[in-house]
């Protein structure tokens, strides 16, 4: 017993990609079948029918047709699934037999390129892990949409490994069958990541170029594991990709998973969205990168004084510009996407749209640096200086595309006039030709006297002369050849008629055919300027967040703090930013904060609703304002710079991973011991509300004496227990 030899075909693909849904094309469909039918249509709301299998009977089949595929795709990735896109690699038409068919492209989270399927102002990562012999991890990661790659390492800590991949939200992360399988559980739940195996840490040597000059056996073995996985799955050219960029832990504050739960800084705790969170509060970006680079930032605040005060400079002045900054954020408005366009055009998936967009961000380029130039400021006349507008690539599509093409690549009408010459002369003879056509029609109707006469056309007679019934007695002997008879009327032809048909037709064919060849041209030739619209992004995104932190420290009526050298934090009239925003200026009662050497643990008391969490919380949120360079909500502030950040603040059990309330409070209460420095920020919220009374004063007392005494951070502790006043002040 045997299947059919295309189901044959189909069970030999589908071998080698077992993990993933196999879409198998056939003709305008891509099929499924036996079980990924089956669940396929159930995720997907889709018909589930059959199909002859062979000697085997009727087998489960599915469909969904091929020009509709990529929204079918983007919701089962966002199930956590993986799509093989399988595609007649033959044209049928020139094949005898069983045309060949082969897997394209592996979709997945970490590897979408459609712009459906990603949030236009989220990077979409995909993270390596390789655990190296020398008993450390290697860490790299790629957002392939926008061409970035990084890379760091540092000793084996599985805590460490997780915070540093919740940092980047990685949405795939790619191990070695052999790691851990508690580990990958982790990452899981915490991160909701989709898990990708692939067990190589070499990859082929066109990829060197890609490892950059400061990654050490570790990362690099960390980015040969991620290169080879998207060779093996994407299968394509991947030029746009930059050079894997090294960096340490230690050159940012660090800011655990929990804590950055905690505050709400980019991700809300009452949900997957952004409202109500501190990125929400800042992101008055204009373009989609500048708001990627806005989160990259929070997530990452600077701990290089140099580097914070050289942003705080570029935010205080443009402030001071108020309508120069918004004639920017005119001209940053009509910037599209240039990372993900360059993307595009490296995966070769770039339409003539994509090209027009592409004009129009270059076109905005001179504009840009035009108003940076009128601010009397240095730095932010340097920031445009920095900006090469790519000149000769927005000539080339001003000459090139028509303002409005359409969104298929084949059906023509995308080349401007004038580009090239054969292109113009076949066009000039279709639409001559026509115009004939339109002559002649008129010329009939009064030859024959029938007003009704018209000359239409269809693909299987081509061009005809059309006269209803009635008028057929005026039709002058000998003029027409008859064609066709229909119910109501009769169709003509004449040789004039089929003659001016062959020119137009013939004029057509080669003008689509001419016309996708220069565009897939245009397209090759786009792909030399990808390192250049990289530089340029990457300078408007800055440009971007810099305009957008200070258009809120303007709203918000926030001040430029300053930072201390000794650790001290003098806070006068500070605010909440994100609840002072929801309530306004009017309702929220601002608050000091003094901290020093002498008073560097301050405990906080008062009832339920008083405001204590929030008093907390808006001294950390300040922190990290501060650092990723932005004005704070005070009317005066003193900062110290904090190394890190750690919170224990709110009650919930982890149901997922099987932990009550105050184990989870006992577990992010040692990571902030263990791991804090005197130039670290704590925030305890009612440590020891989980337990007895007695032990939980016992225990919040312990972890009071042991921050003063051992660990020297500034602390903020609110508790209950009005007891352990009296113990601090004796």
């Amino acid at each position: 017993m045997a299947y059919t030899p295309m189901i044959q075909q189909y069970l030999k693909i589908k071998e080698q990609h077992q993990d993933a849904f196999l879409f198998f094309r056939l003709g305008d469909f891509y099929e499924m079948f036996f079980e990924d039918a089956t669940k396929a249509s159930q995720l997907l709301e889709i018909t589930l029918t059959a199909r002859d299998g062979g000697d085997q009977g009727k087998i489960p089949m599915c469909g969904v047709p091929y020009h509709a595929v990529q929204g079918y795709i983007d919701r089962l990735v966002n199930k956590g699934y993986k799509i093989a896109l399988c595609e007649q690699v033959e044209d049928p038409k020139l094949t005898k037999g069983m045309v060949k068919r082969e897997v394209v492209q592996v979709i997945s989270q970490g590897t979408l390129m459609a712009r459906n399927g990603l949030n236009e102002k989220e990077n979409n990562y995909l993270a390596a892990i390789v655990h190296h012999p020398s008993n450390q991890y290697g860490l790299a990661y790629c957002d392939l949409s926008t061409g970035e790659m990084a890379t760091t390492y540092f000793e084996v800590d599985d805590q460490k490994l997780l915070n540093e991949l919740s940092t980047i939200h990685a949405t795939e992360v790619i191990v070695a069958r052999s790691t851990d399988e508690g580990l990958l559980e982790q990452i899981r739940l915490q991160l909701n990541a989709m898990i990708s195996h692939n067990d190589s840490v070499t990859c082929g040597t066109s990829h060197h170029k890609l490892f950059g000059e400061t990654i050490n056996d570790v990362e690099l073995q960390a980015v040969s594991r991620l290169l080879s996985y998207l060779d093996e799955t994407q299968k394509r050219d991947l030029s746009h990709l930059q050079p894997a960029t090294h960096y340490e832990l230690n050159r940012f504050m660090k800011i655990d998973y929990y804590s950055k739960r905690n505050l709400e800084i980019t991700d809300s705790i009452r949900g997957k969205g952004r409202q109500g969170t501190l990125l929400w509060l800042l992101d008055e970006t204009e373009t989609a990168m500048g708001g990627r680079m806005l989160k990259q930032w929070l997530d990452r605040p600077l701990i290089d004084r140099a580097k914070i005060e050289q942003r705080q400079d570029n935010v205080a002045a443009f402030i001071q510009f108020f309508f120069e900054r918004q004639e920017l954020q005119t001209a940053l408005k009509q910037v599209y996407d240039l990372e993900r366009l360059s993307g595009r055009v490296a995966y070769g998936n770039v339409n003539a749209r994509d090209l027009v967009q592409l004009r129009q961000s270059l076109q905005q380029v001179p504009a840009i640096k035009a108003v940076l130039a009128k601010m009397a400021d240095a730095n932010l006349q340097q920031l445009g200086e920095q900006l090469d507008p790519v000149a000769d690539l927005r000539d080339l599509l001003e000459q090139a595309v028509v303002d409005t093409p359409p969104v298929t690549i084949k059906d023509g009408g995308m080349i401007r006039q004038g580009y090239n010459e054969t292109l113009d002369v076949y066009q000039d003879a279709m639409h001559n030709g026509k115009s004939w056509l339109a002559a002649l029609e008129q010329q009939e109707r009064e030859v024959t006297g029938i007003k009704n006469l018209k000359i239409g056309y269809n693909r299987v007679f081509g061009y005809y002369i059309e006269i209803t019934r009635s008028h057929l007695a005026n039709v002058p002997e000998e003029r027409y050849e008859r064609k066709q008879t229909l119910s109501n009327a009769e169709r003509f032809i004449t040789p004039e008629l089929k003659e001016k048909e062959r020119i137009i037709l013939e004029a057509e064919e080669k003008s689509l055919a001419l016309e996708y060849s220069l565009f897939v041209e245009l397209r090759e030739t786009v792909k030399a300027f990808i390192e250049p619209l990289q530089a340029l992004a990457k300078g408007i995104s800055e440009i971007d967040v810099l305009q957008s932190f200070a258009t809120v420290s303007e709203a918000q009526q926030f001040v430029r703090p300053t930072f201390s050298n000794n650790r001290e934090m003098h806070v006068e009239a500070g605010r909440h930013p994100v609840v002072e925003k929801v309530l306004g200026h009017q309702s929220y009662v601002a608050n000091d904060c003094l901290m020093n050497n002498e008073r560097q643990l301050l405990l906080i008391t008062g009832p339920n609703m008083s405001g204590k969490s929030t008093y907390m919380r808006q001294i950390a949120l300040m922190a990290i304002l501060a650092q990723v360079g932005c004005q704070v909500p005070a009317t005066a502030a003193v900062l110290p710079i904090f190394d890190q950040v750690f919170t224990r603040i709110g009650a919930a059990d982890d149901l997922i991973s099987g932990q009550s309330t105050f184990m989870v409070e006992m577990l992010e209460a040692n990571n902030a011991i263990q791991n804090a420095t005197a130039d670290s920020l704590i925030l305890f919220d009612e440590i020891g509300r989980g337990t007895a009374t007695y032990d939980g004063m016992a225990l919040a007392q312990a972890m009071i004496e042991y921050i003063d005494e051992h660990v020297h951070a500034k602390t903020l502790f609110s508790t209950h227990y009005h007891e352990l006043t009296a113990f601090l002040i004796g």
